[in-house]
């Protein structure tokens, strides 16, 4: 049997579709320990909020990010919840063996089934060296062997390698018959246009890639080719969103993330800053330059300019699914904007 003719049913297709993306950030004047803490904490709030699907994302060497070992996290976090759907936002495969992928998610399916999703990336998530530090060689670092180890981890989930595969004799325990729900990530074409090509869903990062967002959509669907896990395409995309009570605390709220992307393409990454240290940050002219590039896929203000910039993007984009992410320095403003924004949300499906 071949590893493309099984899948996992795909996603149903709600009325409204509204998740979130977290990185487990830590605030400046805080830890590791407690980052962790808010990701459950936020994942249980956003459960009863009515998101759908709850992912964090693999990310190294980022001393604002404490979602490196992805799968330990999920783990705790599908523990600590009953409904919602938890998952990676993403695992990027080239970083790991797609065996390893399989046992972990296997066993997170295993324990939480019908409830994880698997979302794959091909990018290191980290810089060169930390690349290297991942995956050992040169060789493996400029290797260009994303769709086969994405054919490897699919065929370890359904046993479907070819009678004559060096690999057909090893059972992935726990990973076969407990696949989770497969998703492709992308900021570009080329996962779209694999995911389009394997019939699989796909998940656009608008949140630091808005200029490709509409081309990459255009190009999945279009090579989109009807599999066992969709009939037709299905995709979410994801944006930063920040709501507050007015646009002034909105915007005091998103200086933080903004300092922090400076500073992390500057080659200088570091804990989420407060954000009084934002404001009180003198921009450089090449620095206001990545700050633009930041601020095309965000959606920052009150609750009417958040409801206008979100039925626009799903308007522009036919997303089948949204996904937010809000990187911000306070717990309670944290939860304050995704309870704010799941209150536009259901109004307008209402």
């Amino acid at each position: 049997m071949d590893a493309s003719t099984v899948e996992s049913a795909g996603p149903a297709r709600p009325s409204h579709g509204l998740s979130v993306l977290d990185l487990a950030v830590v605030a400046e004047g805080s830890g590791i320990g407690r980052a962790l803490e808010e990701s459950i904490e936020l994942a249980r709030a956003v459960e009863t909020l009515g998101y759908r699907r709850f992912w964090v994302a693999e990310h190294h060497n980022m001393p604002g990010i404490a979602s490196s070992a992805t799968a330990v996290l999920i783990g705790h976090i599908a523990a600590a919840t009953t409904s919602i759907r938890v998952g990676s936002g993403g695992i990027m495969l080239p970083n790991h063996a797609p065996l390893l992928v399989a046992e972990q998610f296997g066993t997170l399916e295993a324990l939480h089934p019908g409830r994880i999703d698997l979302g794959i990336g091909r990018a290191p998530g980290t810089d060169q060296v930390t690349a290297l530090a991942l995956r050992r060689s040169s060789e493996a670092l400029n290797a260009d062997d994303f769709p086969q180890q994405l054919g490897e981890l699919r065929a370890f989930f359904t046993g479907g390698f070819p009678d004559t595969h060096p690999f057909r004799s090893i059972t992935a325990v726990p990973g076969f018959g407990d696949q989770p729900e497969l998703w492709l990530l992308g900021s570009s074409g080329f996962s779209a246009q694999l995911a389009g090509l394997l019939g699989l869903p796909f998940s656009f990062a608008h949140h630091f890639s808005a200029g490709n967002t509409l081309p990459a959509l255009e190009l999945y669907r279009s090579s989109f080719r009807p599999s066992a896990a969709l009939a037709e395409p299905h995709a979410m995309v994801a944006v930063s969103v920040i709501c507050a009570d007015t646009d002034e605390r909105a915007q005091w709220l998103a200086g933080p993330s903004r300092l922090a992307f400076v500073r992390l393409r500057s080659g200088r990454p570091g804990r989420l800053p407060s954000p009084q240290e934002a404001a009180d940050h003198d921009y450089s002219p090449s620095e206001r330059l990545i700050l633009d590039s930041r601020t095309r896929g965000q959606i920052v203000g009150d609750p009417e300019t958040v409801r206008v910039g979100l039925e626009a993007l799903r308007r522009e984009t036919q997303a089948d699914e949204l996904m937010i992410t809000a990187m911000i320095h306070d717990y309670r403003d944290r939860v304050r904007s995704y309870e704010l924004v799941a209150d536009i949300v259901g109004q307008a499906a209402a």
